[in-house]
């Protein structure tokens, strides 16, 4: 696909199925984008779409088969749109840091791709509501799921979810306890946790 010129183009890029149930515009909302009037708009929709796909086959789609419908928070984010909001203490890291996560649509360090998306299981959300803990989703997902990164934050229980062409295989938290919950080299990263998430959905596909 051709670099984005026009509304058209736009339009077309959005319109771009990334798997059975998701397309490219669910994920090219930002609030940074729409307050401060900044495009959100990748230098290159090719690899931005072929690395959307792969988030959204391996690890989306799985997760709504089994829990239902996601709430998509933060997705896609040019290169503008997150140096603006690291520059401004926007929660967002900086664009190097981003490349292969929020930023889908450049290579990290190592060349590789990779696509993140913040997301919120409703269905789990109105457990954490009434006291459920964070790490029952977080250890359903290390069990059932190709995930790279997971990042776990307070408000309704959403996470950030990454896939990546070489998984770290690794969950942290802003949420208590916080910090590293798992990685390659820890005592609790092998083996089944299925005691963490009785009463969790089997994984649907």
């Amino acid at each position: 696909m051709k670099t984005i010129k026009s509304i058209n183009a736009l339009e077309e890029f959005g319109r771009e199925q990334l798997s059975a149930n998701f397309y490219m515009r669910d994920f090219l909302y930002s609030e940074i984008s729409a307050f401060h009037g900044i495009a959100n708009i990748p230098d290159d929709p090719d690899l931005a779409i072929a690395a959307g796909r792969r988030l959204c086959e391996d690890l989306l789609e799985p997760l709504q088969a089994s829990f239902g419908r996601l709430a998509i928070r933060s997705a896609y984010r040019s290169c503008a749109v997150n140096g603006f909001g690291n520059d401004h203490d926007l929660n967002c890291a900086s664009n190097e840091n981003n490349y292969a996560h929020h930023i889908w649509d450049r290579r990290d360090a190592q060349g590789c791709m990779g696509a993140t998306a913040c997301v919120v299981v409703p269905w789990f959300a109105a457990r954490y509501s009434e006291g459920a803990d964070w790490r029952e989703m977080a250890w359903w997902i290390h069990d059932h799921l190709p995930y790279s990164t997971l990042a776990f934050f307070p408000k309704l229980a959403a996470f950030n979810i990454n896939w990546h062409e070489q998984p770290e295989r690794r969950i942290d938290s802003y949420v208590a306890p916080k910090g590293c919950l798992t990685k390659p080299g820890m005592e609790n990263h092998e083996g089944s946790h299925a005691n963490w998430y009785e009463g969790f959905p089997p994984l649907s596909l």
